[in-house]
C-alpha cells in the first residue's frame, strides 16, 4: 500500500511563490499518475495539475496555468507543484492523489497541506 505525504504550505502574500512537495512511500511512485488538487472551505476539491508516469506530459486547470508548475523526480518517490504569482483565491488545503494506470479516479491521497494568501 502507497502512503502519501504532502509538504510545503504555509502563509505567503499575494504574488509570492510556494513550492509543494508530494512524497510517496511504500511503492515506486513512477507507476502512477499523479494529480494535484485543492479544496478551499465550502467548495468542492478542484483539479490543478497531472503528471503522467513518465513525465512528458502535463496537464494544468486554467485557473492555474501559466502560474503554478507540476513535476516529479521519480527516482526519489517526489512530485512538486511549483506555485506563482499566488492570489488569495488559490487559499486551500492542497492535495495529492495518486491514479493507476486505466483507473478513472485517485486512489490514493495524502491528508493535504494548508496554503494561505493574505492579501
Amino acid at each position: 500500500q502507497v502512503r502519501v505525504v504532502e509538504s510545503g504550505g504555509g502563509v505567503v502574500q499575494a504574488g509570492d511563490s510556494l513550492r509543494l512537495s508530494c512524497a510517496a512511500s511504500g511503492r515506486p511512485l513512477s507507476t502512477y499518475v499523479v494529480g494535484w488538487f485543492r479544496q478551499a472551505p465550502g467548495k468542492e476539491r478542484e483539479f490543478l495539475a497531472s503528471i503522467l508516469q513518465s513525465g512528458t506530459k502535463r496537464s494544468y486547470a486554467d485557473s492555474v496555468k501559466g502560474r503554478f508548475t507540476i513535476s516529479r523526480v521519480n527516482i526519489k518517490n517526489m512530485v512538486y507543484l511549483q506555485m506563482s504569482s499566488l492570489k488569495p483565491e488559490d487559499t486551500a488545503v492542497y492535495y495529492c492523489g495518486l491514479r493507476v494506470a486505466g483507473a478513472q479516479d485517485c486512489g490514493s491521497w495524502g491528508q493535504g497541506t494548508q496554503v494561505t494568501v493574505s492579501s
